[in-house]
């Protein structure tokens, strides 16, 4: 199936204790990069989120935001560190004599408990494996919804591909069309020349307008490239219509290559003002193409 690797989705998850949200956003990368971002306190689950996400999407750089709202009544502890307060206030004090600060200075209440570590709040222990099961459960809703936009982007995409292998397949079919011209045309023309440069003396042999003809078709013969091409275009058919769930973005994108080397091969090798005519319009086409299959997975 044909997806496109920029999207985005949301999903929550909510029970007695807390409600989760997790946000999927991604934009074109040549790999599966995951970028998770997520309250240290929780960080426990980041592997298991990228893993989550990892066994679905192919490429892409994924960013993932997560943010936690505990429902709960809060059962946190608070220590206070008396005998840590009493030496702030010791150093406070003999601070306060070595130097003239006036009678108006004072230690007070709030400057102590600002000090480092005198009051500490302890987070109650978190149950590991039900906050997993909150995260997973959230992180899935917000693959689901993440994979159903790639997917209606990627329809677009492979509709506007398809249309383009089309106006391809049109082009390459008229250079079939054209090329054994030329093998005429050439003839024709070499004979006139020879008859010009002969002043009409000597009758130019048919015999030597073929083999002349003959040597020239061989050169500019391209059906081998129209061939190869016609087989690429099918191949691109193919993966356009393809219902399974591999990444096929790379795929294309080197078939894209191999139609352009086919493309560049046939205008350097036709020797026909009409054809390299065609050829640049078909460069033109597969060039569109290969920019829409770098926003494929």
């Amino acid at each position: 199936m044909i997806r496109s690797m920029t999207g985005f989705g949301r999903g929550e998850y909510s029970d007695e204790i807390s409600k989760v949200t997790v946000e999927i956003k991604s934009v074109n990368h040549r790999y599966l990069d995951v970028f998770v971002k997520m309250p240290r306190r929780y960080s426990f689950a980041e592997e298991t989120i990228k893993a989550a996400i990892k066994n679905r999407l192919h490429r892409g750089k994924v960013e993932v935001n997560v943010t936690v709202d505990n429902i709960a009544k809060s059962d946190s502890d608070v220590r206070l560190d008396k005998e840590l307060a009493a030496r702030y206030y010791k150093a406070l004090a003999e601070l306060k004599d070595s130097f003239e600060f006036g009678d108006e200075s004072h230690i007070s209440l709030s400057l102590l408990a600002k000090m480092p570590d005198v009051i500490v709040t302890t987070p109650a222990a978190e149950d590991e494996e039900a906050m997993v099961r909150r995260l997973l459960g959230a992180t899935e809703k917000a693959l689901d919804d993440f994979c159903s936009m790639r997917e209606a982007e990627g329809a677009k995409l492979a509709a506007d591909l398809s249309a383009r292998a089309d106006i391809i397949q049109d082009i390459r079919d008229r250079i079939e069309v054209r090329a054994p011209e030329i093998e005429k045309e050439y003839a024709a023309k070499f004979r006139a020349r020879v008859e010009e440069i002969l002043g009409g003396v000597y009758e130019v042999p048919e015999e030597r307008v073929a083999l002349e003809a003959a040597i020239f078709a061989d050169k500019a013969n391209i059906t081998e490239e129209l061939v190869r091409l016609a087989s690429h275009i099918s191949q691109l058919r193919g993966f356009l219509s393809y219902d399974g769930d591999d990444a096929i973005g790379k795929k294309i994108d080197f078939l894209i290559q191999e139609m352009n080397r086919e493309a560049n091969t046939i205008g350097s090798k036709s020797n026909d003002k009409e054809i390299t005519s065609y050829m640049l319009d078909l460069k033109a086409e597969i060039e569109k193409v290969r920019e829409q299959v770098q926003n494929i997975e």
